[in-house]
């Protein structure tokens, strides 16, 4: 299935890596619940700032985790295949991740 002329891309993991990346989201997607209250409790903005921080890093971490995997497997894969462009979109990730 096609958007826009697009080809709309895969990225086939293993189980065990799904299985890491959807507990890691959950454990962010409990922080931000914990946040919620925090905010209808009229927490002090410190306690909520070191909570954000926390989420922060935690964002930071699975992106790097997601990051080694697609150059470990996606990439390879590709320069195995001959697609040499797939280094031109490894260089566009690490600017916009460097901003």
């Amino acid at each position: 299935m096609e958007n826009n002329n697009i080809p709309i891309r895969k990225t086939i993991r293993h189980e065990d890596q799904k299985k890491k990346i959807i507990n890691r989201l959950n454990r962010m997607e409990g922080q931000i619940k914990g946040i919620k209250k925090m905010i209808g409790e009229d927490r002090y903005c410190d306690d909520v700032l070191i909570q954000l921080s926390a989420i922060d890093k935690s964002i930071k971490s699975l992106e790097n985790v997601i990051i080694e995997n697609h150059i470990q497997e996606c990439v390879l894969n590709n320069i195995e295949r001959g697609n040499l462009e797939i280094i031109d979109e490894v260089i566009q990730l690490f600017r916009r991740f460097s901003s």
